[in-house]
């Protein structure tokens, strides 16, 4: 009977073993699938860098700004933003865990510490109500389609910038030409025309 229950508990760790290996091994395979995301919106092409300084220029980054990238591809508008323009903290954002691997390389390289974070994520569904600047370069469409966010989640004055594209019929502040056109605005206070303006282009989308 010794001999027995010993062999029946061995097999029961067994099995347990072999069950807590394949629940390990699916949590695995859940979580890489859950950084796969979806498709990317756009085809990386990175903003050059004459851009990147129009873009951090007109909207006056400064010591105190947070600066979101949305759609961040190698990372170069937050390390600048941050290395250059001293931005309190910089965020990258990309569903591209490709462009992600590639951005951390070169904020490593850029020796700014932990002032810049690149996240893995859709920029349709991350937290940006701290951002004190947004920067885009996504395509006409995918600024429409984001500008809803914008206008609930961040701040009246929080300040925007896109490369190359504009939000249709909400009219930027400043068009400048430097590596191409870079459009900005400002988020205007609900209840204002400029607010209704922008809400008016959002439903464009």
């Amino acid at each position: 009977m010794a001999i027995k229950t010993i062999v029946l508990l061995l097999a029961l760790t067994l099995c347990s073993g072999g069950y807590h290996a394949l629940a390990q091994s699916t949590e695995q395979e859940q979580q890489r699938s859950a950084k796969q995301l979806r498709s990317p919106d756009v085809v990386f092409v990175p903003t050059p860098y004459p851009a990147v300084e129009a873009m951090l220029k007109v909207a006056k980054v400064g010591a105190g700004d947070v600066v979101y990238d949305l759609g961040s591809g190698d990372g170069r508008i937050p390390i600048m933003a941050v290395q250059k323009y001293n931005a309190a903290h910089a965020v990258g954002i990309d569903i591209n865990p490709d462009r992600i691997a590639e951005a951390e390389a070169n904020l490593k390289a850029a020796g700014v510490g932990d002032r810049v974070r690149f996240l893995n994520e859709d920029l349709f569904e991350a937290k940006i109500s701290d951002a004190t600047v947004v920067t885009l370069y996504l395509l006409p469409s995918l600024n429409l389609k984001l500008l809803p966010k914008l206008l609930t989640e961040l701040k009246p004055g929080t300040r925007i910038v896109s490369h190359a594209f504009d939000m249709g019929s909400w009219k930027p502040q400043q068009t400048l030409s430097a590596g191409g056109t870079v459009y900005f605005w400002t988020i205007p206070a609900k209840g204002t025309p400029e607010y209704e303006a922008a809400a008016a282009a959002a439903k464009q989308n």
